[in-house]
């Protein structure tokens, strides 16, 4: 019986899954953003959110936390120096999932992992949808409000020599 057994095993040993999972959390820190499978991603995500929730407080116990679980000095530094700094008044979700479509050979969902504040192009998209956002009702009230233009009768075009 599988009581309590919530997590995905990924069909790998319990050895074998904490080494890829680290390798994975080391490239994503690295890198910002990784293409894997869907069930590896989602099991990334638990892996590594805690970690980044770690790093918010810069401490000697918090990076021998982190270095315990990843093994990495270059990931740990950038985790700490550069990564906290941008998540810092973030209160979680600091990994975004992306579906990418099917593998070719094994028909494997695919998805990119990223770093949620590292996507320039999503924090423009955001940054402008912000600004052009308005109400329902404070848009009736403009169109209410506004005065009508009358209309006037307009004489037809007269036709152009380009356009016989």
């Amino acid at each position: 019986m599988r009581h309590n057994k919530k997590f995905n095993h990924l069909g790998r040993t319990s050895s074998h899954r904490k080494a890829m999972l680290s390798n994975m959390a080391i490239s994503l820190i690295q890198h910002k953003r990784i293409a894997t499978t869907l069930a590896k991603a989602k099991a990334l995500r638990v892996y590594v959110e805690p970690l980044l929730t770690k790093a918010k407080d810069d401490t000697t116990h918090s990076r021998r936390t982190v270095f315990s679980n990843l093994q990495n000095k270059e990931a740990v530094t950038e985790l700490f120096q550069n990564i906290s700094l941008k998540i810092a008044n973030r209160p979680g979700g600091y990994t975004r999932i992306l579906r990418t479509g099917f593998r070719l050979g094994d028909n494997a969902e695919m998805c990119i992992i990223e770093l949620v504040d590292y996507n320039e192009n999503m924090l423009k998209e955001k940054v402008a949808k912000k600004a052009t956002r308005t109400r329902r009702s404070s848009v009736k009230k403009v169109a209410e409000t506004a005065p009508v233009a009358k209309e006037t009768p307009v004489a037809p075009a007269e036709k152009t020599e380009a356009a016989e």
